[in-house]
Formats: C-alpha cells, sequence, structure tokens
C-alpha cells in the first residue's frame, strides 16, 4: 500500500488524515470554496486562512482564483500578503487568477502582480471574433510537471479565462485557443494551472492528489 506521511498528514491510498498542515489563501476570490470542497472530496480538511503565520508554516498552501487582477493585487498589497505568498517555502498551487497574480505583470487592470515567475499576461483579442474566453473542457498538451503525474493524451480540464500567459521558460503544459499558451507554469516550489482542476472531474481529481504527493 502507497504510505506517505508529511508532517501529521497522512495519505493512504484515498483517505486523508489531516490536522493543520493544508492552507488556502483566503482573499477577495471567487472559488476558494469550490477548491475547499475539492480537497474534502480527497479526505483533505484545509484551513482557508489569511493568517500570515499559519500560511508560513503549512506544509502546502493554494491560491486559488476569480476575479479581477488589479483588484485582487490591490487586496493582498492591503493585507500584506503579497510578501508572504512571494517567500512561501512550500509547494503552492496557483488556479487560474492565482496562477495570473504570480506573473510578473496582467494586462487586466494593468496590475503588477506577484513576479514569482517573470512573465506578462495578455488579453486574448481574436481578429474579427466576439468571442474571446476559452470556455470548457480542453487538453494541456506537452506536459512536464509532477502535476501531470500519469496523463496520456485522454485528459481533458475545464478553462474559463479571458486573458492568458503565453509561452515561456516556465511553460509545464500548454493549450491552443486563437494560438499556444500556457495553460501550467512551474518554478521551483510553485505550480500554477489556468485551468480549474477542482472542476475538472476525477482528472482535476488526480491533478490535486498529484499535488498532494510532492
Amino acid at each position: 500500500q502507497k504510505h506517505i506521511e508529511l508532517k501529521g498528514m497522512v495519505y493512504k491510498n484515498k483517505t486523508m488524515i489531516f490536522t493543520d498542515e493544508i492552507a488556502v489563501v483566503k482573499y477577495n476570490a471567487g472559488n476558494i470554496y469550490s477548491v475547499d470542497y475539492a480537497l474534502k472530496r480527497l479526505g483533505v480538511e484545509a484551513t482557508i486562512t489569511s493568517d500570515k503565520e499559519v500560511l508560513m508554516s503549512a506544509e502546502q498552501s493554494y491560491l486559488p482564483g476569480v476575479g479581477e487582477a488589479e483588484t485582487t493585487m490591490s487586496h493582498l498589497r492591503k493585507n500584506r500578503l503579497d510578501e508572504v505568498i512571494k517567500n512561501l517555502k512550500q509547494p503552492v498551487l496557483g488556479i487560474c487568477l492565482g496562477m495570473q497574480l504570480m506573473c510578473r505583470h496582467s494586462e487586466e487592470g494593468n496590475a503588477d502582480c506577484l513576479g514569482i515567475f517573470d512573465t506578462d499576461v495578455k488579453l486574448f483579442s481574436p481578429p474579427g471574433m466576439k468571442q474571446s474566453t476559452p470556455y470548457g473542457m480542453e487538453h494541456p498538451d506537452h506536459v512536464r510537471s509532477d502535476l501531470f503525474k500519469g496523463f496520456t493524451k485522454e485528459e481533458f480540464v475545464y478553462f474559463v479565462h479571458s486573458f492568458y500567459v503565453p509561452l515561456n521558460e516556465f511553460t509545464a503544459a500548454q493549450t491552443d485557443y486563437i494560438l499556444p499558451y500556457s495553460s501550467a507554469l512551474h518554478k521551483d516550489n510553485f505550480y500554477a494551472t489556468q485551468f480549474h482542476p477542482e472542476k475538472s472531474g476525477a482528472v482535476g481529481e488526480r491533478i490535486l492528489r498529484n499535488f498532494l504527493e510532492l
């Protein structure tokens, strides 16, 4: 039987016994509780918190996000969470807006972001098209991260976003919509997905399990 211990957290097949080692960053984002529910389905009872000491001492942290970049960055700076997030040493998973906030700058609200990934966030501008938002299930390709351990070419995950991160040295997966773009990023202890694993069914659960096993 597979058995991994992480400071009071025991993962045995699909059963998780949890103390207080998994943290979800609490801020003005829209899908914090969706991520929390997805972790609960895996047996993980996460701590949703903006407490700096809890975030820094957690074994893993999640930065989910549905919202607007400039407003969200203002909130993070006001509450001094921007420096906390940038200096976390444990594995951190940014999701959707959370991934974009980890970049250097976003065209959404002309926002300076966390700068963890040295790349910018751009607006999709399809010529002659009204619809500029990838929406629905797409396949991440050219994967190169432990997040995608066990992946084949048959997996699809859920996207909904109107801004994108171009391909860059930190691209850990790519997807095509108008042009190839980064659907996942990885640098050191920071991981990020443009798609929503918490809304991607069994495939998303596998990604979250892979992250838990890092």
